[in-house]
């Protein structure tokens, strides 16, 4: 059984930083695509950010030059760093795995306000 596990949401003010994580299960953790996607309320789920296993990475436009994305394979975790936070990235921010299917995590709560 797969287990995304997220850790890292919370408050921060507008121009401030955050950093997200992300601990994966189970023996899937190499030849796949990891990432982050969020949710706004009363909006759709987006991407965010994806790192393949090779590290190659692709950010949504919203986020590009302000987010990046890393990933240790020896430690089974993706992490998000996110600089000067704007107020419209307040959202849940959910891990995700893509193997066979889709994997997601409970997601964590990013608020960004001052």
């Amino acid at each position: 059984q797969v287990q995304l596990v997220e850790s890292g949401g919370g408050l921060v003010q507008p121009g401030g930083s955050l950093r997200l994580s992300c601990a994966a299960s189970g023996s899937i953790f190499t030849n796949n695509i990891m990432g982050w996607f969020r949710q706004a309320p009363g909006k759709e789920r987006e991407l965010v950010a994806t790192i393949t296993s090779g590290g190659t990475t692709n950010f949504a436009d919203s986020v590009k030059g302000r987010f990046s994305i890393s990933r240790d394979n020896a430690k089974n975790t993706v992490h998000l760093q996110m600089n000067s936070l704007k107020p419209e990235d307040t959202a849940i921010y959910f891990c995700y795995l893509f193997k066979l299917r889709i994997y997601w995590g409970q997601g964590t709560q990013v608020t960004v306000s001052s």
